[in-house]
């Protein structure tokens, strides 16, 4: 079964299917760190537009 599967490995585009398999990967660890945060990280996250506090601002251009 091997043997068939190499010698017809020239019809198979191998950029298409590593791009598959790239953007399979990518999507697959996405899902895993978007589910993998915590209630409270997306709770302060989504309430960060909303909040009129200074505290966010700024931070990091070492003003």
């Amino acid at each position: 079964m091997f043997k068939h599967i190499l010698a017809s490995g020239s019809d198979i585009n191998w950029m298409a299917i590593f791009a598959l398999l790239t953007f399979f990967f990518l999507f697959v660890v996405s899902v895993i760190l978007v589910f993998g945060k915590s209630k409270a990280y997306i709770d302060k996250m989504s309430n960060m537009p909303l909040d009129d506090s200074t505290s966010y601002e700024n931070k990091g251009r070492g003003k």
